[in-house]
């Protein structure tokens, strides 16, 4: 029994050691929440803490990452979409249970619904294309985003019966999906790309999802039209060889979600990110990363090295799709995207983003337009858009933050040298060295 008992105290005492320790200060800082977080380190950790902000739709202003033999310290600096800091209990409460039990919350409750995966090269029309043969085979679309990239789309749509309300069962009609999809997709000339599942409801987070999509489809690489030049300074990867790390700096417009994106990338890639700093300056972002692969050694040759870096610019661009913001808030009904996604088709508008959503009985959807050579929309093409499809119902906000591929100017490469104070606390306490 005393052999048990003791055994039993050892059981609480590692999970207690295990379970992450989180705290929200908002007196340290006068223009910003912190959220520390101390755990166990684990492949992702830092991910899932990441995810969970940013689920939230909260702003990373500043991060400091330190990894200390088996334990992990995280520190965000964070703010609500108006830039203040975070004063509703119910918020602060959701954060310290999420982060606390490394249990990132799903977007959306996506049970009873059938999740369908797309990738294939893009084109003008394709989305409409795809909604079209969704709402003829009787298909409702309760969820759906899309991303496009170096000519690559990769989309993720949750579906219901329209007949049953609920996943569909059918597996002849989930082939028959499946295959008028995958023709959509091929087109003319592009029988080798394709792809078209049913897949599983245990999917990861949405977003992550499609990242791994993207990658998976190698739209990193740029496509036959375009050059496959340097890096355009945005990202660099440098080798710190002593004490066994490679450095990765990210300089690009700040943006919402970009911390998310690129240790998403890093994570899927098999890199355990030990040590890093975050900061921004006005609209700018500069992000330090301190990596190893998961077996514990370096990037170890120059083709990796540009492997990573492409990888990398990849998942910054994806989401900073270039045009147009239309929002569209209207009752939902059976076509409603077909007939609004053939609506942009018809006025030459091309479809760079989308994210569709239900709410009840209403429909929200959020597209970014382009020309169809991917130029600014004209404004006149927009309000025949709008006319057509109602003035009420489809509103016009702000362009997107898009991504700056202008290379860093030398105040900004001072600035990444001087920014982080963690960083030169920890290069003093001889755990990094400086690449200034």
């Amino acid at each position: 029994m005393e052999w048990s008992a003791t055994l039993d105290e050892y059981e609480k005492l590692i999970t207690r050691m295990n379970t992450p320790r989180v705290v929200i200060d908002n007196a340290v800082c006068p223009t910003a929440t912190l959220v520390k977080v101390d755990s166990a380190r684990k492949h992702g950790i830092l991910l899932e803490a990441v995810q969970v902000l940013t689920d939230l739709n909260l702003s990373i202003k500043k991060a400091y990452i330190s990894s200390d033999g088996r334990w992990f310290m995280d520190v965000f600096h964070v703010t609500d979409q108006n830039g203040n800091k975070l004063t509703d209990e119910s918020v602060i409460a959701y954060i310290e249970q999420s982060l606390a039990t490394s249990k990132a919350p799903e977007s959306k409750d996506i049970k009873g619904l059938t999740a369908l995966e797309l990738t294939g090269t893009d084109r003008q029309g394709l989305l409409s294309e795809v909604f079209a043969v969704l709402s003829d085979l009787q298909c409702v679309i309760v969820e759906a985003k899309v991303w496009t990239h170096n000519g690559r789309i990769a989309s993720l749509i949750y579906l219901k019966d329209s007949d049953s309300g609920s996943a569909i069962q059918d597996s002849r009609k989930i082939d028959r999906i499946e295959g008028c999809l995958r023709n959509v997709l091929r087109g003319y000339n592009d029988i080798r790309s394709a792809k078209t599942a049913v897949v599983s409801m245990a999917v990861t987070h949405t977003e992550r999802r499609l990242h791994q999509m993207m990658f998976a489809d190698r739209d990193y690489e740029r496509s036959p039209t375009g050059a496959v030049g340097a890096p355009d300074g945005s990202v660099s990867v440098q080798d710190w060889s002593e004490r066994g790390y490679s450095v990765v700096n990210v300089r690009c417009k700040d943006r919402p979600k970009l911390l998310f994106d690129v240790v998403c990338t890093l994570t899927d890639m098999q890199y355990v990110i030990f040590h890093a700093t975050v900061d921004t300056e006005g609209d700018q972002a500069y992000q330090e990363f301190y990596i190893r692969h998961t077996d514990g050694s370096p990037i170890n040759s120059e083709a990796e090295r540009q492997r990573v870096i492409q990888c990398l610019q990849a998942s910054i661009e994806r989401r900073a799709s270039q045009g147009v913001r239309l929002e569209l808030c209207a009752a939902d009904r059976p076509g409603l995207l077909a007939h609004v996604t053939r609506t942009f088709r018809e006025n030459g508008l091309s479809i760079s983003r989308a994210e569709v959503s239900t709410s009840g009985e209403a429909a929200v959807n959020v597209f970014y337009v382009t020309d169809a050579a991917g130029h600014p929309v004209d404004s006149k093409a927009i309000e025949d858009v709008r006319q057509r499809i109602g003035f009420s119902i489809l509103e016009v906000k702000e362009s997107p933050c898009i991504y700056n591929h202008k290379a860093p100017s030398t105040r900004d490469l001072i600035l990444l040298s001087l920014f982080s104070l963690v960083r030169r606390n920890l290069y003093n306490l001889g755990l990094i060295r400086s690449f200034s």
